[in-house]
């Protein structure tokens, strides 16, 4: 099962895509545990790591203990199922060592947390944070690495899966790599896992001597048409079938549009459709298609771009708007750059409106070269910079429509040399 799901995830991440330098599994007996047992090494060297007879309350869904203050009626808020009273013999970390220095470092911002509302989420878990459970028994738990020198024990999860963190570069054989690379600008974790990331995680490097992440971003949870997705509900959205169905850069730009990064959002095929006809369909598609059909019939094709036409208001426009597409990007609010993206996509629109450039192909033919150079410049940072890291192909369909290269060193005298295509996006009825 565990090799299907790591298959899967590196079929999705194709499909869709996303590059990636490198992917790691926790099962990797060569590159992974081996950095997971000179950590644990290291824990119990500095006294941080003593085993004790416990008895408590145990969620399958979290793989942790829990707290029976924790319980809504009797069963897990998130999981919706009734805790295990498990008594067994386990190793525990001294989380209590560290959690102040932690709370430290969190209100001073050397460990940022966003967004603030998972910061202070944070902070109060950590008032009430106890010492946690880091193994169970083989004989409840064979799936797993075995705790050094105590064959009667396995490494629970966030012993084991946390510090994939610091394996995947190699930390216990490559330590020029491992500085290199760490510490690590941001560590991207779903809420439900942010005690496990940002309190367990952060205490285990400073016990071990490393240095913190410098950042942690919280995402919240896609729901599907306002319920949260459950195998029992069923209404699991598989990603394959809407990729296949949508393409990938649609399914990409609904949920990095549509979804805010730092909260909770929701998915149906009739929200992904509206989206689709009114920002990708009447809005970038519709854009390029005028442009291209406006130098396509009344210029041979050929636009030879000159930046001393380029409109003022408009140069402004683009810096303004890169500004804020820039500072999205760098508080991980990716739908709020997106948002700036098609900013620009109204303003070329409007721009076109504005200035008629069918009719002044017939009535004034500089004029209209200046308009078709500017809304190139338009079209060109978008494709070439703005939208690229979001939509990728569609960027490159773009690029391709308008003859130009994905790096154009000299702007100035290019001549882009426009190529018949189909519409960008065609539009779509949603079936009723």
């Amino acid at each position: 099962m565990a090799d299907e799901v790591a298959n899967q995830a590196q079929e999705l991440v194709k499909i869709l895509n996303i590059s990636n330098n490198d992917f790691i599994r926790t099962s990797d007996q060569k590159r992974h545990w081996p950095s997971v047992i000179k950590v644990w090494n290291k824990l119990l060297e500095n006294g941080d790591l003593y085993k004790k007879e416990y008895e408590g309350l145990y969620c399958v869904g979290h793989e942790s203990f829990i707290k029976k203050s924790d319980l809504v009626d009797g069963v897990c808020p998130l999981h919706k199922t009734k805790p295990e009273t498990v008594k067994e013999e386990n190793w525990f970390f001294k989380l209590t060592n560290y959690k102040n220095e932690i709370k430290n470092k969190i209100e001073s911002g050397e460990l940022e947390i966003k967004p603030e509302s998972k910061k202070n989420e944070l902070l109060n878990l950590l008032g009430d944070a106890e010492d946690v459970s880091f193994s169970r028994p083989a004989s409840k738990l064979k799936w797993g690495i075995p705790v050094p020198n105590d064959p009667e024990s396995t490494l629970y999860v966030w012993a084991d899966a946390l510090t994939n963190y610091i394996s995947a570069l190699d930390y216990a054989s490559d330590e020029k790599k491992f500085n290199e690379y760490w510490p690590a600008d941001v560590h991207l974790v779903g809420k439900d896992i942010l005690r496990f990331h940002a309190m367990i995680w952060p205490a285990m490097l400073l016990s071990v001597g490393l240095k913190l992440p410098k950042s942690i971003f919280v995402h919240g949870f896609i729901n599907v048409d306002g319920q949260k997705m459950s195998k029992t509900v069923g209404n699991v959205i598989d990603p394959f079938k809407i990729i296949e169905k949508y393409g990938a850069d649609v399914v990409r730009y609904f949920l990095l549009r549509e979804i805010p990064s730092d909260q909770d959002g929701d998915f149906s095929e009739e929200k992904l459709i509206a989206r689709y006809n009114g920002d990708l369909a009447n809005g970038l598609g519709n854009l390029v298609s005028r442009v291209a059909t406006l130098i396509e019939n009344n210029m041979d094709s050929e636009l030879i771009y000159s930046s001393s036409v380029i409109d003022e208001e408009l140069k402004k426009a683009v810096v303004r708007i890169k500004e804020k597409y820039g500072r999205a990007i760098d508080n991980f609010l990716l739908h709020e750059a997106l948002a700036s993206v098609w900013e620009l996509i109204s303003i070329a629109n409007v721009y076109i409106n504005d200035h008629k450039p069918w009719a002044l192909a017939k009535e004034d033919k500089a004029e209209f070269l200046t308009v078709m150079t500017n809304a190139v410049f338009l079209i060109y940072t978008l494709s070439n910079f703005l939208l690229d890291p979001f939509v990728p192909e569609t960027a490159r369909k773009i690029r391709e429509v308008f003859g130009a290269e994905e790096k154009i060193s000299q702007i100035d005298g290019y001549k882009f040399i426009i190529k018949k295509t189909t519409p960008l996006f065609p539009r779509l009825i949603a079936k009723s």
